[in-house]
């Protein structure tokens, strides 16, 4: 197996590997760091543009720990409002089955309890 073919398989495996909401937010705050640095921006620079508290924003890099308002915020302080805008734009599905089941409640507006 080539290099690529190696490089190939761990990306799709790096899709599986998350398993807890804990591992998650730290690669989210991870990867903010990271384009937030890219743009040559100090943590107190995003948070005044974001109007986030520099204690917040510091917390969400460290620890993974943000509201989802404040999460927002900063997304489209760093130019990534479509992308959080549209998280759940597209439905998602394992299996024909639950694709089945969501074309059927496409135009639901409640969800009810299964029988």
């Amino acid at each position: 197996m080539g290099d690529q073919d190696s490089n190939n398989i761990l990306s799709v495996l790096d899709n599986y590997t998350f398993e807890t909401v804990d591992d998650i937010a730290l690669k989210l705050a991870e990867d903010f760091r990271r384009r937030r640095i890219e743009k040559n921006l100090t943590r107190e620079e995003v948070a005044q543009l974001a109007d986030v508290a520099l204690s917040n924003l510091v917390r969400f890099e460290q620890r993974g720990l943000i509201s989802l308002k404040n999460l927002i915020a900063l997304a489209m302080a760093l130019g990534y409002a479509s992308e959080i805008k549209n998280l759940f734009a597209t439905p998602k599905y394992a299996t024909m089955e639950e694709l089945t089941q969501i074309r059927k409640n496409a135009n639901k507006k409640k969800a009810y309890k299964k029988q």
